[in-house]
């Protein structure tokens, strides 16, 4: 069967040990009957063993057995084209896992003959700030001043359970293996130095995946040769490109990767910032569509809500009780946790650039130290790409200079090289300011601002509370103009929440006061001494519930040691962790908080439903190519990583799906199965018939309730969508509320109902689903009686 050459619509799958390729071989029919336009695959290449996500690649030369080999991703690909579906794989070109280092082919050359390994050039070491040695930090609490158990075996060097290998001619018998390691071209030191003096770049501030330099042409050939047999052989249709910012040259890498698979489906997982787009020139299709969530999100976010839950955020924040704190805002918040990443995880990469700025034989001034860090805090976007991008690089440093005078000449200096795109300095500030932006924003300030966390997500802006439907479709109207087959989602293996659990927590805008009250009985029944992580994990578990005590727990130690105030991973505070455990297990254990747990759900959750329904809707119907990530074509109430990977039962959704080709109208209930429909109709239309999903034009609704309705032309299909259904039900419902569209008969292929003329009355139209999806009637259609 033909392949699109762009996606019409994607289902990602998390392709793992316990879920191999030739298991996903086996879903691609359903996949096919849901109305999946490709099927999405998250990296298959040979990653760390035991690795549940795949993004620590061990080895680029072969599809990782463990996750079914060669033969299993051929027999996926056989199977998925076989049924009319294209393949989209995800790719790790920015670094490689180095947990294991016997596992790792390139590093076990690079830790075994340094600077004259082949490997020096593919991986980023600064080897003089090392001393002609690459720090490793894994030795324990008693620093590297020990070797707590550093032995000499097998020809290899042991600490623990860790191997690393001996330079050839650095061992004689009767050595120590401490004289041994003082030998080698590594250097093992305490874990914590890896915070200042780690001298090889990182992923973020995962010191085991170590970052590696594509933008070298023999490490691009040889990193990607397995990838380019996939476009020789007719595995793959497209890729999606991991953290391309965290590459020297992106464009340079994209139109090298144009060129090797011939121009294929591109898409890259970039995080825009406001109305900042993607490079238009870019060998790419588009993001992989965080823009997008945050958008679908705020337009069902009752704006009504805001001042309540920002001034209950703001007296949570306050010791004493006062309602108007200083320097609480969202801005200021993040100039702090970011500054933190800065000086602190991530401070080896600021002393990089620092040495870049000199010729290296001397340690970096403080000051300079200094102005480069605040000029990462200030930077306003994920990074540029000079010579794009150079404004940013511009209100940065204004930024920076009216926060640090003191440091205003210094930062003048370090500016006017960073300007420079060919300097050394330049292209590592690029790199490094994306990882200042997620580490002190989406790792940690989003665990710390608690005003309505559906709206901490990745990509999305937490300062922005909501949409109006003109702002939202005008947002619509420029994806369809300058990116048209750019991905759409709304979760994802990296949200923090999943749809479903934000679409629920997003009711919290329409009760306000009722959570205000809430809360405060929570608190008071399950103590814990940190009102905004408390009102962030009591949402959290609202948005999630039921779910297990495991889960729960996983999660409150997750998050609180993400927002690092009460606990950190370094140092947990065992007396909050003990009151925050307890808090979750009052939740299965404590009648009074049972049961008030219970109430706000009952609250929330009919709404809830609703809320899903139309993100579903105008996700998947609306421009650039919908994906949908494993699972959540039923409701899934998953919270952040790795409770997003859990199994999918997809012998449920076969015998729901069975029952809706046969006709059945499921209830919007706590099966998921209207959410299963709502997902197969849309889908198969938007593949079958693509004519209908042309344009983009907002159509008018009139009524009193007016407000509470979101409705598209996309060019034949009709979509409307329900927005604040608390406020619709507590109003009187619809009412006399129309939506108004061109004269004409067409039928919800939701329900099967026919509909005719031009203005609608919806509470006619939702009165089934609080969506409906609209198509020509066929001209021999005839009513059907109610």
């Amino acid at each position: 069967m033909s392949i699109s050459h762009h996606p019409r619509s994607t289902y990602r799958l998390q392709i793992r040990q316990s879920f191999p390729l030739n298991a996903a071989a086996d879903v691609v029919q359903y996949l096919r009957d849901l109305g999946v336009d490709w099927v999405y695959l998250s990296p298959v290449l040979e990653a760390e063993a035991g690795s549940d996500h795949g993004y620590d690649v061990v080895d680029h030369s072969r599809v990782d057995p463990a996750r079914g080999g060669e033969v299993g991703l051929a027999t996926l690909a056989d199977r998925a084209h076989l049924f009319g579906l294209g393949v989209l794989i995800d790719i790790v070109p920015n670094h490689m896992g180095v947990a294991t280092p016997h596992t790792n082919s390139w590093w076990w050359d690079l830790l075994t003959h340094g600077r004259e390994s082949k490997y020096a050039s593919a991986f980023d070491v600064d080897w003089k700030a090392g001393d002609g040695r690459l720090r490793l930090p894994v030795l324990g609490s008693g620093g590297d001043d020990r070797f707590d158990d550093l032995r000499v075996e097998d020809g290899e060097l042991r600490y623990f359970d860790n191997r690393y290998p001996i330079a050839p001619g650095t061992a004689s018998p009767g050595d120590s293996a401490v004289d041994v390691h003082s030998r080698q071209n590594y250097e093992l030191v305490y874990w914590k130095r890896a915070d200042s003096e780690l001298n090889y770049r990182r992923f973020f501030a995962v010191n085991t995946l170590a970052g590696i330099r594509v933008e070298e042409p023999w490490v691009f050939d040889e990193s990607h040769a397995e990838i380019a047999r996939w476009f020789r052989d007719g595995i793959a249709d497209g890729l999606r490109i991991d953290h391309p910012d965290g590459l020297a040259d992106p464009k340079g890498y994209l139109d090298r990767l144009r060129e090797l698979t011939g121009g294929a489906h591109v898409l890259v997982e970039k995080i825009l910032e406001g109305p900042e787009e993607l490079p238009h020139d870019w060998a790419a299709d588009g993001t992989t569509g965080y823009d997008a969530l945050g958008e679908f999100d705020r337009v069902l976010t009752d704006p009504r809500g805001a001042e309540r839950l920002g001034r209950l955020d703001a007296v949570l924040r306050s010791s004493d009780g006062d309602e108007h704190p200083a320097e609480l805002y969202w801005h200021d918040m993040i100039h702090g946790s970011k500054r933190e990443v800065a000086d602190g995880i991530l401070n080896s990469e600021v002393r990089r650039i620092a040495r870049l700025l000199t010729d290296g034989t001397e340690p970096p001034r403080d000051e300079t130290v200094d102005a480069i860090a605040e000029l990462l805090t200030s930077f306003p976007v994920y990074r540029s790409y000079l010579p794009l991008g150079a404004e940013q690089l511009a209100s940065a440093a204004a930024a920076s200079r009216e926060a640090r005078p003191e440091l205003g000449d210094e930062i003048d200096r370090v500016v006017a090289v960073l300007r420079d795109p060919a300097h050394p300095a330049a292209v590592r500030f690029q790199q490094t300011s994306g990882m200042v932006m997620a580490k002190g924003v989406e790792d940690s300030a989003f665990y710390r601002y608690s005003r309505l966390v559906s709206l901490n997500e990745v990509g999305a802006e937490p300062g922005e509370f909501s949409l109006t439907a003109d702002a939202f479709h005008a947002r619509q109207q420029r994806r369809l103009a300058t990116f048209p087959h750019a991905m759409t989602t709304l979760s994802t293996h990296d949200t923090k929440r999943s749809s479903d659990v934000r679409a629920r927590i997003a009711v919290l805008a329409e009760v306000a006061d009722e959570w205000a009250a809430t809360l405060s009985r929570l608190r008071e029944l399950a103590p814990v001494g940190d009102g905004p992580f408390e009102n962030l994990l009591w949402q959290s578990i609202v948005g999630a519930w039921p779910a297990s005590r495991e889960r729960l727990h996983a999660y409150a130690e997750k998050a609180s040691r993400e927002a690092g105030q009460s606990t950190t991973w370094t140092e947990p505070d065992e007396a909050f962790e003990n009151r925050m455990h307890a808090l979750v297990d009052a939740c299965f254990d404590d009648d009074a908080v049972a049961s008030e747990l219970e109430r706000i759900v009952d609250v929330v959750r009919q709404p809830g439903w609703s809320n899903s329904l139309s993100l579903a809707i105008l996700q998947l119907t609306g421009p650039g190519a919908p994906d949908v990530y494993q699972g959540t074509d039923l409701w899934d109430y998953s919270l952040v990583d790795p409770d997003n990977r859990r199994p999918v039962d997809f012998a449920l959704r076969r015998l729901y799906l069975s029952a809706i080709a046969e006709g059945a109208l499921p209830e919007v209930d706590e099966t998921g199965a209207a959410k299963l429909l709502v997902t197969q109709r849309a889908l198969t239309l938007r593949r079958d018939r693509p004519e209908l999903f042309s344009r983009y034009a907002p159509l008018p609704v009139f009524g009193e309730a007016a407000d509470s309705a979101v409705a598209v032309d996309r060019g034949g299909a009709v979509v409307v969508a329900t927005r604040f259904p608390v406020a619709l039900a507590e109003a009187g419902g619809w009412r006399g509320t129309e939506v108004h569209l061109a004269d004409g008969a067409r039928v919800d292929v939701l329900t099967g109902r026919r509909f005719d003329g031009s203005s609608l009355r919806l509470a006619e139209l939702l009165d089934t689903y609080p969506v409906a999806l609209l198509v020509p009637a066929e001209p021999d259609s005839t009513p059907e009686s109610d």
